[in-house]
């Protein structure tokens, strides 16, 4: 019986020494990699067309630290600065950029970074290329994220200190899916009658299929000025859309 006794202790000893290690989770790595392309049947910038309504064809890379330090690049074929700013060649938007993330609380985190926006070979009359910095927090669910630009902001002269304003929330509905709102705000300074100025707002559904797949589906507006943001082609880049994007992350 002793005997009996003694080989049910040592078989629960090894059962619940199996189930520990099960329930512990594998050391966090000190920095990660990651890809991403995906195509968009039309790439807004703050709702304002990139690509003249037309596809675009992206991708990116992504390098994190545990200590909350990233960095990334991320590029996209565009025909703005082709069809608005009147330039005879620049057909690529590459972006670069860093920052820092972290906690203040539980529930709440910042972001802390800066972003340029470069558009090799551009002939634009004043020089497309554009840098920000940039702050964000994170609270449950929504974020709040201002921008300013530290030269000429995306062509427009005079363009210094260029500002955006937007507040977003994402809600998991189950299954991999969620619902996105935001709404943002635009000002250029130096334009005559703010004209640069608009307002913008989304809504964008988008679902997780797993494996890296990932589709979503945009709902967007502005009320930006119609002849300021209207290209050499007479199209209007503020106008409502729906914008429909394939992604594989890996």
């Amino acid at each position: 019986m002793k005997h009996n006794q003694a080989t049910v202790i040592v078989l629960a000893t090894l059962l619940a020494s199996n189930a520990a290690l099960a329930q512990t989770k594998a050391p966090e790595p000190d920095y990660t990699w990651s890809y991403n392309v995906g195509v968009v049947n039309d790439y807004r910038f703050r709702a304002i067309a990139q690509t003249s309504t037309n596809p675009a064809l992206q991708g990116g890379i992504d390098f994190a630290h545990k200590s909350g330090l990233y960095l990334g690049t991320w590029a996209s074929n565009i025909s703005w600065i082709k069809e608005y700013a009147g330039a005879t060649d620049g057909s690529l938007e590459l972006d670069l950029y860093g920052g820092y993330k972290g906690e203040i609380s539980k529930d709440l985190s910042y972001d802390l970074g800066l972003i340029t926006y470069q558009y090799p070979g551009n002939t634009a009359a004043v020089n497309a290329n554009t840098t920000e910095v940039y702050a964000a927090l994170t609270y449950g669910p929504a974020t709040a994220k201002y921008s300013v630009s530290t030269g000429n902001f995306i062509a427009n002269p005079n363009s210094s200190g260029s500002a955006y304003i937007e507040v977003a929330a994402t809600f998991d509905l189950g299954n991999g899916v969620t619902v996105t709102p935001h709404i943002g705000h635009q000002s250029i300074p130096n334009v005559a009658k703010n004209a640069g100025d608009y307002t913008d707002y989304s809504v964008t559904l988008a679902k997780d299929f797993g494996g890296g797949f990932a589709v979503s589906a945009a709902a967007l507006g502005t009320n930006a000025d119609k002849p300021f943001y209207t290209d050499t082609k007479g199209k209007f880049l503020g106008n409502s859309a729906l914008v429909l994007g394939l992604k594989y992350s890996f």
